[in-house]
């Protein structure tokens, strides 16, 4: 792992210039500039003429976070007047809605190859995140993205709004409030599917942007079972996620702490420590914590 995954990516309207005007001094790791849902039918031709101006504003090299352009589903007709207008101004990827699996990717990224070639942008520079759970047949092709040719593929992330819609559920909630069993299921379905693929595992939103308490503990608790980064709806929750997406102080001290007890034990496979038995399993994790602060600027 050569660069720090992407902890936070905040949302913006590509209609709204007001929210555009904000974007370079958002602390998000990346910006997730919306023609999709965020925008009204009618408004789309000009969000594609603004976004576009803003882009050719702010060439590669120049941005403070990675640019994304959340395109118009394949389905729609509207892709490739999205691709046309963005990606000669070189965005880092685009996100890819209603994705049905790989063979999606597939054929958006035959879409970049061409676009790139006519706009000079470099060949296979611009990435793709699937979110990869918002039709019904969609998680049910999440394995293959393992065994896929897919060079272009950055991450998967998921959503349960559009899945909700798909499948005609009047909720995504159970009675406790928390997702209900399908959303749970296709959550880790598509936490193994991106770990399995060797690629960025990240979380949906959560909804509250006002509740940062809840959203810090939802994060944690996301990081702590394998995503490495979540969707923002509000410029309030990028501190919250790019906090709990990094390893903590302490988590930094006892794996070090690990680290040290096997290097005093040379050839060992479990040493003790606080009254514990620890076994590479836990060495191995204490070296990707260590990793990860090094690669976020933290002591390591």
């Amino acid at each position: 792992m050569s660069e720090a995954p992407i902890r936070s990516f905040l949302f913006i309207p590509g209609d709204s210039e007001k929210k555009l005007g904000k974007a370079d001094a958002s602390d998000a790791d990346a910006l997730i500039f919306d023609l999709e849902d965020a925008v009204s039918p009618d408004n789309k031709p000009m969000a594609r003429k603004l976004l576009s101006e803003f882009l050719a504003a702010r060439p590669r090299g120049s941005r403070n976070a990675q640019f994304y352009v959340r395109v118009n589903p394949l389905d729609t007709g509207m892709t490739l007047e999205d691709m046309a207008a963005v990606i000669p101004h070189g965005p880092d990827g685009i996100m890819l809605p209603k994705c049905n699996g790989p063979a999606d990717v597939v054929q958006a990224s035959h879409y970049l190859d061409a676009f790139e070639q006519m706009g000079g942008v470099e060949a296979g520079s611009i990435r793709i995140l699937p979110v990869a759970t918002e039709t019904a047949i969609a998680p049910f092709t999440l394995g293959e993205y393992a065994r896929a040719d897919l060079p272009r593929l950055m991450g998967l992330t998921w959503g349960a709004e559009d899945l909700s819609a798909a499948i005609g559920a009047s909720s995504n909630l159970d009675e406790t409030g928390s997702w209900a069993f399908t959303y749970r299921m296709v959550r880790a379905q598509c936490l193994l599917a991106a770990h399995a693929a060797g690629v960025e595992a990240i979380d949906t939103l959560y909804v509250d942007f006002r509740d940062d308490e809840g959203l810090r503990a939802a994060s944690r608790t996301s990081r702590g079972e394998g995503f490495t980064g979540r969707i923002a709806i509000h410029p309030a929750q990028v501190a919250g996620i790019n906090e709990s997406y990094m390893p903590s102080a302490e988590e930094v001290e006892h794996a070090k702490r690990i680290v040290a007890a096997f290097a005093a034990a040379p050839g060992a496979g479990t040493v003790g420590l606080d009254g514990k038995m620890v076994d590479i399993p836990h060495l191995k994790q204490a070296q990707k914590v260590l990793a990860q602060a090094k690669l976020y600027g933290g002591a390591a």
